[in-house]
């Protein structure tokens, strides 16, 4: 760890929020285990329900910052255990949308009862969380910049 040390304060900031969402992810897949979910299979079934429009692969890619032939993959396998179901749009027989079973639902439902996110924003006061929030916004604001300035699409 003395390497890190030389780093400068952007590096170590950077070094910083990795290991901490990795951190949380890892938390909150092992709890999210006895569900038979993980993490980005949560985000998906978050995803799906909240969204006001009609869902393709490649929409729940770019929400989620994926690949699109990761996120189908990952669809594919959520299909096979019947959380989610895909069908043909009925306007454009090209695109594929994608919606949540009475079992996504339901695993939805369960996920949400999960306690490690709160346990650990816990040691936070309400003006920490609410900076933190600022923050991790503006960073991200930040970056979605700079994926668009490097891949325009599907960014624009």
């Amino acid at each position: 760890m003395k390497d890190v040390e030389k780093l400068d304060e952007n590096e170590r900031a950077w070094v910083l929020l990795l290991r901490t969402c990795k951190a949380v992810e890892r938390a909150r897949d092992s709890e999210l285990e006895r569900l038979a979910l993980s993490s980005i299979k949560a985000e998906v079934l978050y995803a799906l329900k909240t969204a006001e429009e009609p869902v393709t692969p490649s929409k729940l890619a770019r929400w989620l910052y994926r690949e699109t032939h990761t996120m189908s993959g990952l669809i594919n396998r959520m299909e096979e255990e019947g959380l989610v179901k895909k069908s043909k749009d009925l306007e454009r027989k090209n695109l594929v949308r994608v919606k949540l079973t009475e079992k996504g639902e339901q695993a939805f439902q369960e996920q949400l009862s999960a306690i490690i996110v709160p346990r650990i924003t816990s040691c936070l006061s309400r003006e920490e969380l609410d900076n933190l929030k600022a923050y991790l916004n503006k960073l991200q604001t930040r970056a979605l910049e700079i994926i668009r300035d490097l891949q325009p699409l599907p960014y624009r």
